[in-house]
């Protein structure tokens, strides 16, 4: 207990981390040459982009996001505070912050976890609000088009087919509404997230899942606010939080996004 309390007077006392904007690598060796496995993992998140995409020059962008000083702790650098009071009294939580393309998990109100997402493109946004996990697949074929597949799948808008998932971070929202996940947050999740459990006869919600809340709409046209270095310079204000209501009803899956 003692050892958990110094820990977290030092993260409260610690100075938030500074950034550069560096030069875009030309190539993945480029990348490979000038980061460790490690720190590519930290530029991902920071970038909000996989690995793939972390040399591509589309859509444009000033440079890459540097951190001024290395750690191996990646809540060092969430945009999102340590702690959510409104999140106290729930054993686990999800937080997807739509304008800086972010998720934060919180157990009692206390940041575990935190890396990049892509929600949905301008045509098909991911809906704000408040909603609970529903229920899991390691794999399935989406009904919008069966090319895609979808691995570490967590529904949380069961009636529409919307989830989180793993799929490719571009650098902006580009999804078919769901949430996109790098593969090891997405594993994560998956494990870690619970699921609801139904009344005999399937139509009836005994026990909602971890509960889901979907910050904001993300500002299309506006230039991304995880470049900014002003933005960074602060973590994001939590302003909403409050659990969602005891779903009444179980309805069929929609299609998957």
């Amino acid at each position: 207990m003692v050892g958990l309390l110094a820990a977290s007077v030092a993260a409260a006392q610690s100075p938030a981390p500074s950034y550069r904007i560096d030069p875009l690598p030309r190539t993945a060796a480029e990348l490979a040459a000038r980061f460790t496995p490690p720190q590519i993992a930290i530029l991902e998140m920071l970038n909000r982009r996989d690995r793939a995409h972390l040399t591509r020059t589309d859509p444009p962008v000033p440079g890459l996001v540097v951190p001024t000083t290395w750690s191996d702790d990646p809540l060092v650098y969430s945009p999102f505070p340590r702690e959510w009071p409104a999140a106290a009294d729930a054993a686990k939580a999800i937080l997807v912050d739509q304008p800086f393309q972010a998720f934060a998990a919180y157990e009692n109100g206390r940041l575990v976890r935190w890396g990049p997402v892509s929600t949905g493109r301008k045509e098909t946004p991911t809906p704000d609000g408040t909603f609970t996990l529903t229920w899991r697949a390691r794999s399935r074929r989406s009904t919008d088009n069966e090319d895609w597949l979808l691995e570490w799948y967590f529904n949380f808008v069961n009636e529409r087919g919307v989830s989180f998932h793993l799929f490719d971070l571009p650098g902006y929202p580009a999804s078919h509404a769901c949430v996109r996940m790098l593969l090891r947050d997405a594993q994560w999740l998956y494990g870690w997230g619970e699921q609801w459990t139904l009344e005999p006869g399937g139509r009836t919600v005994a026990t909602p899942g971890t509960p889901v809340t979907i910050l904001g709409t993300y500002p299309f046209g506006a230039p991304p606010a995880w470049l900014s270095l002003d933005a960074l310079a602060s973590p994001r204000p939590l302003t909403t939080g409050r659990a969602p209501a005891l779903p009444s009803a179980a309805a069929a899956a929609g299609s998957d996004r």
